[in-house]
C-alpha cells in the first residue's frame, strides 16, 4: 500500500449522472440505497477513483439551458480527515426519552467567577546545560535491526532448558515464521529499494545497502543457531521422551516396505517432475515452497538432465512411521516421524524410470510478497486487492535456502536460475523450515506442554465464579467492564455480546470494525445472523490486512450476500482501530453499547494472544464511537472526540502533549512519570518527546514486546528511561498508555502502536478509561512488568538485550503471565 500522491488529480463523476442513480436506488427500497453508504465494490463509481460509466437512468440535460449548474464528485482519500481546525460540531445525545417534555429551564444566571488557576512555577530547564538532543546522532536505533533482535529474543525460548519441550519447538516454529514474513516484506522492500537506486540514510544513520549487509549477516548466525538448538538439543531430548524425527536410514525393512506403500498410494500421484533443459525453462519456483533439485543421468548416452521436484503442500509435512503412532494403546512406545522429502528421495527413481539420480538436494525460495496497489488509480479497491494478489505469486525471489550438503554445481544453477546472489544463499543442516514443528506441538503430550489454562468469564458478565455468560447488556448498564484476554475468555465476553445483539429484536443496529478474522468466525455468523433478522449491520472491513487479505475478501463477500453493509475503509489508510458499537431500542429510549479493544475480533488468536478491551455504555464513548464509524463510512472531516484520541488526527500529537504535561509537573516540582505498554516504538518525534522527558528527569518504564527504535540509559539522553521485553505463552499485544498528570493518572488503551504507519497511514483509537479501578489496575501492570521482580529482557545502553531469568539470589523471577492466570482463575479481582 502506498500513501497517496498529493499532486494526483481525483476522477470525479457529474453530479447528473449521480443523482439518476440515487433516484433509482431511492425508489428501489433499502437493500439498493444501501450500496450508495457501501464503500466496496458497488459503490466504486463513488468511492474510487477510475474511469466512469454514464449512467443510463439520467435525466439528459437541456444543452440549451445555459443556467444549469454543474457539480462534480470527488474521491475522498486520508488527506481530507486529518485537519483539525475548525469549529466543533456538538452532536445531539439521543438518550433522552423521547416522548417525555422538555424540562423547564431556569432562568439563566451569571455564572461566579472562579479564580484562575496559578501558572506553575516552572523550575530551571533541565536541558539547558545539556547537549543537544540533535547532536546525538545514534538516538535511533534502525528498525529491522531492532526487529532481528526481538526474533532472537523468541529464540532464546527455545533456547530456555526450564521450558516444556514441546513449547520450545514450537518457538522454534515460531523463530521460523517471522523470519519468513520479516524477508518476503521487509528485506524485499529494501532490495527493491536498491535496485531503483533508492538509498537514502535512514534515522538510523545507514542506509539500505548498510542495513541488509547487517540483516544478512545477523540472519544467517541465528537461522545457523536454530539448527543446532534442533538438531543438538531439543531433538536428542525428545528422542529421550521417545518422540523421535527419523531419517531413511534409521527405519528398518518392515518400515521401509509399508512407507514404501505410503509413497504409491499417497505421494506418487500427487507429485510431478519437472525437467530444465533448453526445450524446459527453469519452472517457476513459488514462494515458501519445499523443492528437491534432482541431477539425473541418463546411463545410455551418458548425458546429464537437472529436474526439479516439488513437495506437496497439501500433505503432511512430517509423516508418522508404521507402527509408531501415538495413539497405539501402549503410549509409553510414544511416535516417531520422518519427514516428507526424506520418504520421497529414495523412490525417486519411480519418477524418473531408467535414468540413473547421481545426486539430490533439498531447496526453499523466498520472494517479494508485499502487496503495492495504487488506490487513487483503482476503480475498485476490492479488484484491484484481487489482481495484486495474482502478481504476489510472482514477486522477486529474495532470499534461497539450501542443505548444507548440496554440490558446488547445483548450488551454482539455483543462484543462477533464481536471479539472486551468493550472498542471499543461506546453508543449513536438514531438515529445512522448522515451521513443521507445528505438527510436534499438537501430538497429545501434555507432559511436555504449557499447564494447560481455561479462560474463565471476566468479573462483572459472570455469575460468581461460574462460566456461564449472564445477560451483556444488564452487565454494561450495571458497570463498565475490563477485559484481559486470554485470562479472561473471549467467548463468554466480545464473542457473547455480538451473538446476544445479534439474537436480540430490541437491538436496532450493530457496527463493527474487522481486520483479522476467520471465515468460520462466530462473530461474522452472528452479523450475518443480525442482517437477516433486519437490523442495520455495518462491517468496517480491511481487506489490506497482510496476508490475511485473501481470507478477507472472501468472508467480505459472504457478509455483502447476507445484506451487511460492508466498507472497505478510505483511501490511503488502513482501518486497524478495534471498535463495535450496538444501538438498542430500551423503555427509556434508544441506548448505545461500545467495545473499544486492544485485539482483533478473532476467536483463535483471542485463545493466544494477550489484549485489554472496555465495554461500556458511557454517553461520551457512545458518541465518540458513532462519530468515528461516520467518519470511516460517510464524510466527517471536521468530528470531534471526547474520550477517545484518533489517528492519522490525534494520536501522535495527544500522547506527545501528555509527555510534555509530564515534563512541565516534573519542572514544578510535582509528581511525575510516564509508562507504556506497547508493541512496538519507532516513531521518532514520540522517541523524542520520550528524551526530553527523561532529560527532564521524568521516570519513563516502557515495556516493548517486538520493534524498539529507542535508546536506553544514555547518559545526558535517556538515563532515566527503562525498556523491558516480556515474552510468554502468549503473545503480548496490549497497548497502554498511562501518564502520572500530578496524581490523577490519565490511562489510554486501544489499537495503536508507535509506529509511522499507526500514527499516519491507519486509522486508530485509543480510549480513555475513566473507572479508578481500571486505572489503578493498568497502572500497575505496565508497572510491575517493568520492574526488577519480573522474568524480561532489559535493553542495555549499548542497544543488546539482556535476559533476567533469575534473581540476585538465584531465585526465579516472577512469570507475569502466570501470575495473571492465577488472578483470574481465583477471581478475586485485581488490584
Amino acid at each position: 500500500m502506498t500513501t497517496p500522491n498529493p499532486e494526483t488529480t481525483p476522477a470525479t463523476v457529474p453530479l447528473s449522472s449521480f443523482l439518476g442513480g440515487w433516484a433509482r436506488a431511492h425508489h428501489a427500497g433499502e437493500p439498493q440505497a444501501a450500496e450508495l453508504h457501501t464503500a466496496g465494490p458497488q459503490a466504486a463509481e463513488l468511492h474510487t477513483a477510475g474511469p466512469q460509466v454514464a449512467d443510463p437512468y439520467a435525466t439528459p440535460e437541456d444543452p440549451t439551458d445555459l443556467t444549469a449548474e454543474v457539480h462534480v464528485l470527488e474521491s475522498a482519500d486520508a488527506r481530507d480527515f486529518t485537519d483539525d481546525a475548525g469549529p466543533a460540531y456538538a452532536d445531539e445525545d439521543f438518550d433522552e426519552p423521547a416522548d417525555t417534555e422538555p424540562p423547564v429551564e431556569p432562568a439563566p444566571q451569571p455564572a461566579p467567577e472562579k479564580p484562575a488557576a496559578p501558572a506553575p512555577v516552572l523550575g530551571p530547564d533541565p536541558e539547558a546545560d545539556l547537549p543537544a538532543l540533535e547532536s546525538f546522532e545514534d538516538r535511533f536505533t534502525d528498525r529491522e535491526l531492532t526487529w532481528m533482535d526481538f526474533n532472537e529474543r523468541v529464540l532464546e525460548q527455545a533456547e530456555d532448558q526450564d521450558l516444556e519441550l514441546l513449547e520450545r519447538a514450537w518457538f522454534l516454529s515460531i523463530f521460523s515464521s517471522n523470519l519468513d514474513e520479516f524477508y518476503m516484506v521487509r528485506v524485499a522492500g529494501l532490495m527493491r529499494r536498491i535496485k531503483m537506486g533508492l538509498t537514502p540514510v535512514r534515522a538510523s544513520g545507514l542506509d539500505a545497502h548498510q542495513v541488509v549487509a547487517e540483516i544478512t549477516r545477523r540472519a544467517k548466525a541465528l537461522a545457523a543457531r536454530q539448527s543446532d538448538v534442533w538438531n543438538k538439543d531439543i531433538r536428542p531430548r525428545l528422542a529421550e521422551h521417545h518422540i523421535e524425527i527419523l531419517s531413511w536410514d534409521e527405519l528398518d525393512e518392515s518400515q521401509h516396505e509399508r512407507l514404501t506403500r505410503y509413497f504409491r498410494h499417497r505421494i506418487f500421484p500427487v507429485l510431478t517432475p519437472l525437467a530444465v533443459d533448453p526445450s524446459h525453462p527453469f519452472p517457476y519456483i513459488s514462494g515458501l515452497s519445499l523443492n528437491l533439485a534432482v541431477l539425473l543421468r541418463n546411463p545410455q548416452s551418458g548425458k546429464e538432465h537437472f529436474a526439479r521436484l516439488k513437495v506437496p503442500p497439501s500433505l503432511p509435512r512430517l509423516v508418522t512411521v508404521p507402527g509408531r503412532e501415538l495413539d497405539n494403546a501402549d503410549k509409553k512406545a510414544g511416535t516417531a516421524l520422518i519427514p516428507i522429502e526424506a520418504v520421497i528421495a529414495p523412490h525417486l527413481d519411480h519418477l524418473f524410470p531408467g535414468m540413473e539420480v547421481l545426486e539430490y538436494h533439498l531447496f526453499r525460495v523466498t520472494r517479494n510478497e508485499n502487496l503495492e496497489v495504487e488506490e487513487d488509480d483503482a476503480e475498485n479497491l476490492l479488484a484491484a486487492m484481487e489482481k495484486e494478489l495474482e502478481k504476489r505469486r510472482f514477486g522477486d525471489c529474495v532470499r534461497l535456502e539450501v542443505e548444507d550438503t548440496i554440490s558446488p554445481f547445483v548450488r551454482t544453477l539455483l543462484v543462477r536460475a533464481l536471479g539472486l546472489d551468493d550472498d542471499d544463499v543461506f546453508e543449513l543442516p536438514a531438515p529445512l523450515d522448522l515451521k513443521c514443528l507445528n505438527q510436534l506441538h499438537d501430538l497429545d503430550l501434555p507432559a511436555l506442554k504449557y499447564p494447560r489454562y481455561v479462560p474463565v468469564t471476566a468479573p462483572g458478565l459472570g455469575e460468581g465464579e461460574s462460566s456461564t455468560p449472564r445477560d451483556i447488556f444488564a452487565a454494561m448498564r450495571e458497570r463498565d467492564v475490563l477485559l484481559h484476554h486470554p485470562y479472561d475468555s473471549f467467548s463468554t465476553s466480545v464473542q457473547e455480546f455480538v451473538r446476544q445483539a445479534a439474537a436480540d429484536p430490541k437491538v436496532l443496529a450493530i457496527k463493527q470494525t474487522l481486520y483479522r478474522t476467520s471465515g468460520d468466525s462466530p462473530i461474522v455468523d452472528a452479523l450475518i445472523e443480525a442482517a437477516e433478522a433486519g437490523k442495520q449491520v455495518v462491517a468496517i472491513v480491511e481487506i489490506k490486512a497482510r496476508f490475511d487479505e485473501e481470507n478477507n475478501i472472501g468472508w467480505a463477500r459472504k457478509l455483502e450476500r447476507a445484506g451487511v453493509h460492508v466498507v472497505y475503509g478510505m483511501v490511503g489508510l488502513k482501518t486497524h482501530c478495534k471498535l463495535l458499537l450496538v444501538v438498542r431500542q430500551e423503555a427509556e429510549g434508544l441506548r448505545r453499547y461500545c467495545h473499544v479493544g486492544t485485539g482483533n475480533y478473532h476467536p483463535k488468536t483471542a485463545r493466544g494472544y494477550e489484549d485489554l478491551g472496555l465495554l461500556t455504555t458511557d454517553r461520551d464513548v457512545a458518541q465518540d464511537l458513532t462519530s468515528l464509524f461516520n467518519l470511516l463510512s460517510g464524510y466527517a472531516p471536521r468530528a470531534r472526540f471526547r474520550r477517545l484520541l484518533v489517528a492519522p488526527r490525534t494520536v501522535r500529537s495527544g500522547l506527545v502533549e501528555r509527555i510534555e504535561r509530564e515534563i512541565a509537573n516534573k519542572r514544578a516540582g510535582r509528581e511525575a512519570w510516564v509508562r507504556l505498554k506497547v508493541n512496538s516504538i519507532i516513531d521518532e518525534t514520540t522517541i523524542d518527546a520520550l528524551y526530553r522527558a527523561s532529560r527532564a528527569g521524568v521516570p519513563v518504564d516502557i515495556v516493548v514486546r517486538g520493534i524498539c527504535g529507542l535508546r536506553a540509559g544514555i547518559p545526558g539522553l535517556s538515563e532515566n528511561i527503562r525498556v523491558r521485553s516480556i515474552l510468554g505463552r502468549y503473545l503480548e499485544h496490549a497497548r497502554i498508555y498511562a501518564f502520572c498528570n500530578d496524581g490523577d493518572t490519565e490511562v489510554f488503551i486501544g489499537s495503536a502502536d508507535l509506529m509511522h504507519r499507526n500514527l499516519d497511514r491507519r486509522v486508530e483509537a485509543l480510549v480513555r478509561l475513566t473507572d479508578p479501578q481500571m486505572v489503578e489496575e493498568l497502572t500497575w501492570l505496565v508497572t510491575h512488568s517493568a520492574s526488577d521482580e519480573v522474568s524480561s529482557w532489559w535493553l542495555e545502553p549499548d542497544g543488546s538485550w539482556t535476559r533476567h531469568v533469575h534473581g540476585p539470589d538465584g531465585e526465579r523471577l516472577e512469570d507475569i503471565q502466570v501470575t495473571l492466570m492465577d488472578r483470574a482463575t481465583r477471581c478475586k479481582g485485581r488490584r
